[in-house]
């Protein structure tokens, strides 16, 4: 019996019509296969199924609160709200419209991380021994030294099913645009999945349009500081070199590529439905060096947009604390498909971080007041190291003492 992978299932990919012509699954588009990532990403996020269009009165609501969570979000921390100077919107979206958008925005970032992964994708032939029992390769297993020449037409193929994988996972999951931490290329418009919104409100009893309000004011939240250039630069350094970082191991993919059967739709399935197989590789210490400042840096912005949820959305949000404890659990209950693709980022964000950020942030404000948490965005300088975090005053006394 085949183990499922992080995001369920022995064949997530059953029934696509991919896997009909697979002579288009090798076009080479450079290190990733982004005509395969785009259809498996639109597929796994809506499931196989035919989507329908957003219900306008649902963007209408949308887009009138977030209106409200813009002005609420800039007065209470006094950054800009937006990226271009104009106003912030909130779009309403499909999951599988979502997820397209997703891997767009975080091409950049795939791309990087492809380059790290191609390494072991594409072995040499020496790696893969000598030379199987069935030349034509048509009646089993893929011999081997097909299978060295394969490697270098396949892997853009490989990570691009994988990719798309990930990101249909993420947008079954997902309320907005920023439930991961990872910046996008500036724009003031801002995603909401409204389909996971009402699943998640019916799951929790929740109040429809409290727990609107609540994914505007989050988004916004999130975007004000994550709008903030030399946040986003910082954020965007450490998670670039993260991803340059992997060092996967060449066996275990060349055992998994060896099953398959050409003439087996099946084996190829069984082969790419389980992406730990292929970038679920040991950290390296280039990796471990960089993690401390990553998880420094993110548990920080998530413990200043936790704080500026509760005093704003405490005000505004009659059902907030019943909120607050349902959105605590989802992250605690987050499934292993989730913890993968965090942990493929290096964003390993369990309520242990999330609890260490809003510490950090709530001792700024109990010695120093509010003006104190003003400081904390105020330039590169005055980001919190790994050892700060966990010590609000020796942050404080850093960025007060003289300059020379």
């Amino acid at each position: 019996m085949s183990t499922p992978g992080p995001f369920g299932g022995d064949n997530p990919f059953e029934g696509m019509p991919i896997f009909g012509d697979l002579a288009k699954l090798f076009t080479n588009q450079g290190p990733v296969n982004w005509d395969v990532a785009r259809q498996i990403g639109g597929f796994m996020a809506a499931e196989g199924q035919s989507e329908g269009n957003v219900d306008p009165i649902e963007r209408i609501k949308l887009e009138e609160l977030a209106r409200v969570a813009e002005l609420q979000i800039a007065d209470f921390t006094g950054l800009a709200t937006s990226t271009t100077g104009r106003s912030v919107s909130i779009r309403a979206t499909t999951r599988s419209e979502w997820a397209n958008v997703t891997l767009e925005a975080y091409r950049p970032l795939f791309e990087k991380l492809a380059g790290s992964l191609g390494g072991a994708v594409q072995l040499p032939l020496d790696d893969l021994g000598g030379p199987g029992d069935d030349p034509s390769g048509m009646g089993g297993p893929i011999p081997e030294e097909m299978l060295g020449n394969l490697m270098g037409v396949m892997a853009p193929m490989i990570l691009g099913m994988q990719l798309g994988l990930m990101v249909g996972h993420l947008a079954r999951n997902s309320l907005g645009q920023y439930d991961l931490p990872v910046p996008r290329p500036p724009t003031d418009e801002l995603l909401v999945i409204v389909a996971n919104l009402e699943a998640f409100g019916k799951d929790w009893s929740l109040p429809p349009d409290d727990l609107r309000l609540w994914v505007c004011l989050d988004s916004v939240a999130h975007h004000a500081v994550l709008g903030l250039p030399h946040v986003r630069q910082r954020l965007e350094e450490l998670l670039f070199a993260y991803a340059a970082g992997f060092t996967p191991d060449p066996n275990a993919l060349t055992e998994r590529m060896s099953s398959i059967d050409p003439t087996d739709q099946g084996s190829w399935e069984h082969v790419f439905g389980d992406p730990e197989s292929f970038l679920g590789s040991m950290e390296s210490d280039a990796q471990r060096r960089i993690k401390p400042d990553l998880e420094a840096l993110t548990s920080t912005i998530e413990g200043y947009v936790d704080y500026t949820m509760d005093e704003v959305g405490g005000r505004l949000i009659g059902s907030y604390g019943q909120l607050a404890e349902a959105l605590r659990r989802r992250r605690v209950m987050a499934n292993k498909g989730d913890r993968f693709v965090e942990k493929l980022f290096g964003l390993e964000l369990s309520q242990k971080q999330y609890d260490r950020g809003e510490a950090f942030v709530r001792g700024v404000v109990e010695r120093h007041g509010a003006d104190g948490l003003t400081r904390l965005w105020s330039s590169a300088v005055e980001l919190p190291t790994p050892s700060e975090v966990d010590a609000p005053g020796l942050w404080w006394e850093r960025i007060n003492l003289p300059s020379d």
